[in-house]
């Protein structure tokens, strides 16, 4: 027994009047893991809670998980540094001068955390939520309280600030119907049958796969452009995640159809006119 209190109390670390044995290590240790393990416990009872009864969602549990691992986390790490010897008291209060100063150099991390808590608790996006910014669309595959992670289709993942996804103009797919309207434009040279056009579309939108058969097809004659009459497609679609690919295979078939029925998609044309001037007779 005086062996194991020896190799206990071993010191590890001492400057002035702190000292860590490794006594104070194994207990620091076991404090994070008794942590880790509560925090995993109380998110495997909430889940069988959920699936017996649906009284909250799955973004609800993801948000009330987030927070409690942040706040079991900092308890543990101030029981940790008491465990030790450090009053934290002091340290807090010799901080306060210094965290003054530090909080007007992190102005744009405090919104930012403060936008993370209103997206876990406020519900505008969500894990798994398909959303669109700065042209680009991605899936949200996770909300912490500083950033989050978006994973485009091309498989990049964005690490993107809090503060964007709230304050800057976001379109989130999944929010609201699950129809979303798409549109294809086309132009075709003058002289073509308007007509012929307009059946053409609408007919690649009716049969192609994917496309809602539950909402109307539109064509809109748009306007008479430089080199040609503008058109567009309108129709609604499910698949938001893919809808590039049904848009592209929709182009394809347009152009199948222009060629054999003789409608040309004109290239843009410029007249060039030069002019010379006639010499002076002496």
């Amino acid at each position: 027994m005086k062996e194991i209190s020896e190799i206990l109390n071993y010191q590890l670390l001492g400057y002035r009047d702190f000292h860590l044995s490794l006594l104070d290590l194994i207990i620091v240790i076991g404090i994070f893991f008794l942590t880790w393990i509560g925090l995993r416990i109380f998110k495997l009872f909430v889940n069988r809670a959920i699936k017996k009864r649906q009284w909250m969602d799955r973004s609800s549990l993801y948000a009330l998980h987030k927070l409690l691992s942040y706040f079991g986390y900092t308890i543990a790490m101030l029981i940790s540094l008491e465990t030790v010897g450090i009053d934290v008291t002091i340290l807090m209060a010799g901080s306060a001068a210094l965290l003054v100063g530090v909080g007007l150099g992190i102005q744009q991390i405090f919104n930012d955390f403060t936008s993370g808590i209103i997206l876990l608790f406020g519900g505008t996006v969500r894990v798994g939520d398909i959303v669109e910014f700065d042209q680009t669309v991605g899936r949200v595959i996770e909300i912490d309280f500083r950033t989050s992670k978006i994973k485009t289709r091309d498989g990049i993942t964005l690490i993107v600030p809090n503060s964007h996804l709230v304050s800057d103009n976001v379109i989130n797919w999944t929010e609201g119907d699950n129809l979303t309207r798409f549109n294809v434009e086309v132009g075709v040279a003058y002289g073509s049958n308007t007509e012929l056009v307009k059946t053409i579309l609408t007919q690649v939108a009716e049969t192609q796969e994917g496309v809602s058969k539950d909402r109307p097809v539109r064509v809109q004659f748009t306007d008479f452009g430089d080199s040609s009459l503008n058109f567009k497609l309108l129709f609604w679609a499910e698949n938001t995640w893919e809808i590039e690919f049904l848009r592209s295979e929709m182009r394809f078939e347009i152009d199948r159809l222009f060629r054999e029925n003789g409608v040309r998609i004109p290239f843009p044309q410029r007249d060039v006119h030069f002019f010379q001037e006639e010499s002076k007779k002496e």
